[in-house]
């Protein structure tokens, strides 16, 4: 099969891959449409030593089975691959499984190819007339989603009287808005650097969309949800939250400094890190948007995976204002 196949940093080579030989209770799917994740840059940038090259990325993939008992049956598929037999996933919490495995990091090789496999339980199936393109955002679109849930069983105040902050207009950031609107939150700012992928936003969610330096002094959220994960975009979410309010942190940009630790302290605020989704988070996520409750989803670009080299090239210097680009093999 052909694979854009990170070979080092900056570097990804389109070219031949072994087939994928899927194991008992899994599907081997052709890829239809895969999306181009933050931790995919942070991996072809050389900053992520779970990611050791030559490596497959790409996790954020729908395609269609072939074979068996769903052949030809379009889906979603889940990338995180959990034991189901700890406590964690016993507790409906596999996303802290401590076995777990996603694609795009070994031992599974990642979506940016022609065909996947993947156990037949991290798929979600895609109603007739749905969109691969959109169907292949279900993931990082239920990243905001799962710490939007956390949120509600966090903040004293409750969702519906909250005023939120969104820091990052990337999918994760856009993901996160449209899914605390989808939990009843009416008041939802996002914050976003870029002035292009900004005028994009502008013109493609309902939410307010402002330059950082534009966010008034002294304005307070009860919800801060930071999609980045920077040094200073920790500092933004620990200076903005109101007192008793709620940080989640989903971001990981980077690992070091920004929170205000004596504020968060002094007036009791909450900061809770999120990772990835639960299984129920994602087909919760999955089934919203096929119901059209997290809007047009209409906020991506596609590129050719043979072209998938330069997409990323175009990420990393910034001129690419949609938050998501999918690539077909």
């Amino acid at each position: 099969m052909k694979a854009l196949i990170y070979t080092g940093p900056n570097t990804l080579a389109y070219g031949d891959a072994a087939d994928p030989n899927p194991q008992e209770g899994e599907a081997l799917i052709k890829v239809d449409s895969v999306g181009i994740c933050g931790s995919d840059m942070h991996a072809y940038l050389g900053h992520d030593d779970r990611r050791p090259a030559p490596l497959i990325l790409g996790h954020e993939a729908a395609g269609v089975v072939v074979g068996g008992e769903k052949d030809g049956q379009c889906v979603t598929i889940n990338p995180l691959v959990t034991c189901g037999e700890c406590p964690a996933c016993l507790s409906g919490r596999d996303n802290l499984c401590p076995d777990r495995q996603i694609i795009s990091m070994p031992p599974r090789q990642g979506g940016f190819a022609e065909y996947l496999s993947m156990p037949m339980a991290n798929l979600v199936e895609i109603p007739d007339g749905f969109s691969m393109e959109k169907a292949c955002m279900a993931e990082p679109i239920a990243c905001g989603w799962h710490a939007a849930r956390l949120a509600h069983g966090a903040l004293h105040s409750g969702m519906s009287s909250a005023r939120a902050l969104v820091i990052g207009g990337g999918a994760i950031g856009v993901g996160a808005a449209l899914s605390l609107a989808c939990f009843g939150v009416q008041d939802v700012t996002v914050l976003e650097p870029n002035k292009a992928r900004r005028g994009y936003l502008k013109r493609t969610i309902d939410s307010p969309v402002l330059d950082p330096a534009d966010l008034a002094e002294g304005e307070l959220f009860d919800l801060v949800i930071d999609g980045a994960g920077f040094a200073q975009t920790r500092n933004t979410a620990s200076t903005v939250t109101r007192p008793g309010g709620v940080i989640m942190h989903i971001g990981l940009g980077g690992g070091e400094g920004g929170l205000d630790i004596r504020r968060m302290t002094l007036q009791e605020i909450t900061f809770i890190g999120t990772y990835t989704y639960t299984a129920e988070d994602f087909r919760a996520t999955a089934i919203a948007m096929f119901e059209g409750r997290l809007g047009a989803l209409d906020w991506y670009e596609t590129r050719a995976l043979a072209d998938g080299s330069e997409a990323f090239s175009e990420i990393r210097a910034g001129t690419v204002p949609a938050p998501k680009i999918i690539l077909k093999p």
